[in-house]
């Protein structure tokens, strides 16, 4: 089986789709012959999204639900499921970013972080096991981080919750392997996404730049979906430096801790001087 005929005729659905890596993914499975359930929580923007992916006909639909509302994953997932007839594959892929000094973090940052990037996975997941159980097979492909597999400095709150989501995940790759089922991790770097231009209230913050050596969007949907094709486990995204720097810092390799020392140091002096860190 090709990467391509992997997704054929699969239904889909995928979360924070609006934008950014789900929009991107929604793109090339379309293109790859799916049927993509493109999920956000506000309707005049989906409708915008989906309309955008027009030329793909009858396999782009849409679903609006709040991802940190369990009740409203619970009736999208099992109302799309329950259209189409089976569910194939879910993308939990919406999430928010939360780089920022610690000692100024509130407890509302905190939770507003937990219930986006981890609740909001285990809500998806919650509701499409039993579906993808009853039907012997099914892939969920989880996204996490760079962050969640080591821990950059300045992402405390966001390296907390996407390393429980990596963990999470790769459990339940072991867990259900017998019954048919997959599960992906998918761990990007720096990716060209509004993602670094809000903060976890949902303000926009149209001043600060994307970095520089931000990864595009498009291309990462390629590498998520070619990786998860072949079922693996972790996907980081672009593969290098993620895979060393993760490798590095699990084994206490001293260039690793060298390199995220001086990276602590350069985003301190930076959120001092400029009030953000690239």
């Amino acid at each position: 089986m090709t990467n391509q005929d992997y997704y054929k005729e699969k239904i889909c659905i995928v979360t924070g789709a609006n934008s950014g890596i789900g929009y991107a993914l929604s793109e090339e499975l379309l293109k790859r012959g799916a049927t993509v359930y493109m999920l956000g929580r506000d309707p005049g923007k989906v409708a915008a999204a989906a309309k955008k992916l027009s030329s793909h006909g009858d396999r782009v639909r849409t679903l609006v639900a709040d991802v940190t509302d369990g009740a409203q994953v619970q009736r999208a997932i099992e109302g799309a499921a329950a259209e189409a007839g089976r569910l194939d594959m879910l993308f939990n892929n919406a999430g928010i970013g939360g780089t920022m000094q610690f000692e100024k973090a509130t407890l509302d940052d905190w939770k507003k972080l937990i219930d986006t990037n981890i609740w909001s996975v285990i809500y998806g997941v919650h509701a499409a096991l039993p579906i993808m159980l009853r039907q012997g097979s099914g892939h969920v492909v989880n996204t996490s981080s760079a962050a969640g597999i080591f821990p950059p400095p300045f992402q405390a709150l966001y390296s907390l919750s996407k390393f429980g989501v990596t963990g999470m995940t790769e459990c339940l790759r072991y867990e259900f392997a017998e019954k048919g089922l997959a599960f992906s991790t998918v761990c990007p770097s720096n990716i060209a996404t509004p993602i670094f231009q809000k903060s976890p209230d949902g303000t926009v913050h149209d001043q600060l730049p994307i970095p520089d050596d931000a990864y595009p969007a498009d291309r990462t949907a390629v590498e998520i979906l070619d990786a998860a094709a072949k079922r693996k486990g972790v996907i980081v995204v672009p593969e290098q430096p993620g895979t060393d720097i993760w490798r590095g810092w699990a084994t206490g390799d001293p260039e690793i801790e060298a390199m995220l020392m001086q990276m602590a140091h350069d985003r301190r002096v930076a959120y001092e001087t400029k009030g953000s860190y690239f």
